[in-house]
């Protein structure tokens, strides 16, 4: 883009700091970077929570990189777009185009995409006698390839709260399955102890799991419920010490009547 351009919606449609923002981003792209689009895509599919973009807009990022010439998202290759609403609503399943409107929407505020309106509002291209594009109307990715390493860091740092997420609910899992066991063991036994304020405590316990969990959520129930299950087993491992030592004193007196 040209150091210094702005270009602002045609229409109704307002200007807001986001979207200048957004065409200030795009002028820092390095010289000669280049992304694969789909892997970019991917990428930004696994960070939507931290970009703020719904699946409904995916739907229609997805529709608009088909209409990008190459695999590669590069400046040498042009940043512009410029299918019509019919033609980009085929690609995207249909849609409704007031429906594609506003996802289009969303992911202008989310800045992965600028408006680069003509001034009649259509979406085109003027083309040389060689048939290259030269100025193009339509929707620019350069955001796309400017955020390129912050949505691939966003993306990582997603699969690896994910990957933390299920480590810590499959031992939260465990330690539930070992608590209940472990009391129910213990009744069964008769083991001597409070037995019911350790169900309660367990029981409240439970209640504080929410439906929706992120890993730092789930990480204080998780120590909480490692030192219940500590404090269990050391309570049947104390009878367990104490029925040996019932039979060890037993066997020395059943040695001394024979003796």
């Amino acid at each position: 883009m040209e150091s210094g351009y702005v270009t602002t919606p045609f229409g109704r449609r307002p200007m807001s700091l986001g979207m200048l923002a957004s065409q200030q981003l795009a002028e820092t792209i390095e010289p000669g970077m280049k992304r694969s689009k789909w892997k970019l895509f991917r990428a930004i599919c696994e960070a939507r929570p931290a970009l703020g973009v719904t699946d409904r807009a995916l739907t229609v990022l997805d529709a608009l990189l088909t209409f990008y010439p190459d695999d590669e998202i590069s400046e040498e290759k042009g940043l512009i777009v410029f299918p019509s609403n019919a033609q980009l609503s085929l690609r995207a399943r249909g849609m409704t185009p007031a429906t594609l409107r506003r996802h289009l929407a969303v992911l202008v505020e989310a800045g992965l995409i600028l408006r680069k309106d003509s001034p009649n509002g259509k979406r085109y291209a003027r083309r040389d006698r060689a048939g290259a594009v030269g100025e193009a109307f339509g929707f620019s990715v350069a955001p796309l390839l400017a955020r390129a390493a912050e949505i691939e860091s966003l993306a990582a740092q997603t699969v690896t709260d994910r990957e933390l997420l299920r480590v810590t609910r499959e031992r939260l899992t465990l330690c539930r399955r070992d608590i209940s066991k472990l009391i129910m063991t213990a009744l069964e036994e008769e083991i001597s102890g409070d037995w019911e304020g350790i169900s309660a405590m367990f029981r409240t316990l439970l209640a504080r799991i929410p439906r929706v969990a992120t890993a730092e959520d789930l990480a204080p129930l998780l120590d909480e419920m490692g030192l219940l299950r500590a404090e269990i087993v050391n309570m049947l491992e104390r009878r367990i010490k104490t029925q040996k030592i019932d039979a060890n004193e037993s066997q020395i007196e059943h040695h001394k009547q024979n003796s």
